[in-house]
């Protein structure tokens, strides 16, 4: 119950942000923090707040009322669906229909998944391009005319997009996805390890292009 005096409360800093009042006990604390059962909405907002402060990932859930601020404070939050009150429901980012605490475990695991498939098309839609367009360039400074016509490219596009989305937004997450560390909110979705491969994969492409093209 002394949770919230315990920490400190919360203040306000120079920026206008509100952050823990005893920020160092709350830090030693975590690491050793479980489970926070029969908490106050206080108690919630201040976890998430601090949590946040700390440059972590904040998730929580809640059904009743005094419960919304938490759930507006957090990165993500979770509602019930059936149990929860309208003004949960508004300040929570997703509702779980059933009030199951393992469709948030299904939630991740699709969210992962459908991040990776998003980032999958992307690497091969890119590299796709980025090849195509350096053999037209090319092409036309070389050949005096574009290898690919306007038309051949529009085809190649539209086969290749359509096709490519179909095979990877349906494959259907693993089990395996739920033992990686959670995203870092400051990656990008390109990453660097996904530059290089388009680039190294690109560059083969147009090798094997410039051989038909001009051997």
């Amino acid at each position: 119950p002394a949770f919230y005096e315990k920490m400190g409360g919360l203040q306000v800093d120079d920026q206008g942000k509100e952050i823990v009042g005893n920020f160092k006990v709350f830090k030693d604390a975590m690491p050793y923090m479980k489970v926070m059962a029969r908490s106050r909405p206080e108690d919630k907002y201040l976890m998430a707040t601090g949590l946040r402060q700390m440059g972590c990932t904040v998730a929580m859930t809640g059904d009743g009322t005094n419960d919304a601020p938490a759930l507006k404070k957090a990165d993500v939050g979770f509602a019930m669906g059936k149990t929860g009150t309208d003004t949960c429901k508004e300040a929570a980012d997703i509702l779980i229909t059933d009030d199951n605490f393992y469709s948030i475990v299904k939630a991740c695991k699709w969210g992962r998944n459908v991040f990776d498939n998003i980032k999958r098309f992307l690497q091969f839609q890119l590299t796709v391009n980025v090849g195509a367009c350096i053999v037209t360039f090319v092409g036309a400074v070389i050949g005096k005319a574009s290898p690919l016509q306007a038309i051949q490219l529009l085809w190649v596009n539209l086969i290749m997009d359509s096709l490519a989305s179909l095979a990877l937004a349906t494959e259907l997450p693993k089990e395996s996805l739920l033992l990686r560390k959670p995203q870092n909110r400051e990656d990008y979705i390109v990453s660097r390890k996904m530059t290089k491969h388009i680039l190294g994969q690109a560059i083969w492409q147009c090798i094997v292009l410039f051989v038909f093209l001009f051997a």
